[in-house]
């Protein structure tokens, strides 16, 4: 991967006053530019033409879609999320039109009109599942396709993807071969017993990237009703309570695999914790439940924070900083 950040020329010295002006965050991930390393994460938004404008005019540096099926999902019944100690648990079900409608309807009308990349999360259950969903990409306009394997609350996709080491190999040959311009990613879960051997089945089998981590597997009870809150009965933590697991299994992803593209996510609510994910590992970072919070605002937040952090400690590149508590 080529990480790469431009330095603007200015004939102004480093004094905190106009720091805009002096870095850039622009980062290649692979032969994909991005403006910024910030990244809508999959699920949060229900990304239609609309949302895809509001997100790029926030700031931020790349969308992901929610997770699309082959055909159409109606997820589960209300209520489907719910707060928790520092964080949330949601449990959609993965609703989403399946994947001919979504591509046609919403991706094709905006791919040619918004100036960052949009990535599309796809949720197969199966080989046969991939070989139909690539076909329809193809002619798309899309670069990057994000395989949702660790969706914990939906069963035949995510984690039962994830645990079938076979079928997941197989199911990330099969994408990049049909796709083979495309940048292929995998999101993985925290819930995998070897993330090193798992890591290397997907490097292995022609992956580009992984995103790590997705929600952990979570229930919340109603002490009066007596039973579950959610109608899918279990459903995702996220929010700050996993970031410290989040950031643990980037800091072993690039241990193992310092030269390959790891990108954090999970309970990143501040610029500082992008600057942890950073220094752990991650050559990009994803954002999604602190928008409930923060609004899309959070974006220019991230982008102003590193920028001054960047600055602060005399570093003209993002490059620079990646990786860097492994090396100690």
């Amino acid at each position: 991967m080529k990480k790469s950040l431009r330095k603007l020329e200015t004939k102004c010295t480093r004094n905190g006053s106009f720091l805009s002006d002096i870095l850039s965050l622009e980062i290649n991930i692979e032969n994909i530019k991005l403006r910024n390393p910030f990244i809508l994460a999959s699920g949060i938004l229900d990304v239609t033409p609309s949302l895809f404008f509001r997100v790029a005019s926030s700031g931020a540096g790349a969308i992901v879609t929610k997770t699309v099926t082959l055909e159409e999902r109606k997820g589960f019944d209300n209520p489907v999320i719910t707060d928790a100690p520092c964080g949330l648990i949601n449990s959609m079900g993965l609703p989403n039109p399946g994947i001919k409608y979504f591509v046609n309807k919403y991706v094709k009308s905006i791919i040619d009109k918004i100036d960052i990349p949009i990535i599309l999360s796809i949720g197969p259950s199966s080989v046969k599942d991939v070989y139909e969903m690539s076909n329809i990409v193809l002619d798309s306009g899309l670069k990057w396709i994000e395989i949702n394997a660790s969706c914990p609350h939906v069963k035949g996709h995510g984690l039962t993807v994830l645990g079938d080491e076979s079928m997941l190999g197989e199911i990330i040959r099969v994408t990049k071969k049909k796709l083979s311009n495309f940048l292929i990613f995998v999101k993985i879960s925290a819930h995998i017993t070897n993330l090193a051997k798992i890591a290397e089945t997907i490097f292995s089998s022609g992956a580009d990237g992984i995103v790590a981590i997705n929600t952990l597997r979570a229930i919340a009870i109603d002490i009066w009703s007596k039973k579950p809150i959610l109608g899918g009965i279990f459903g995702g933590l996220s929010g700050p309570a996993i970031k410290p697991v989040a950031l643990r299994c980037v800091y072993e992803l690039y241990q193992y695999f310092p030269e390959k593209v790891i990108i954090g996510v999970g309970g990143i609510s501040s610029w500082r914790d992008a600057i942890e994910f950073f220094l752990a590992g991650a050559s990009a970072i994803q954002i999604g439940s602190v928008i409930a919070f923060k609004d899309l605002n959070i974006f220019k937040e991230l982008n102003d924070g590193v920028i001054k952090y960047l600055n602060k400690e005399g570093y003209d590149s993002i490059n620079e900083i990646i990786g860097l508590a492994h090396r100690f």
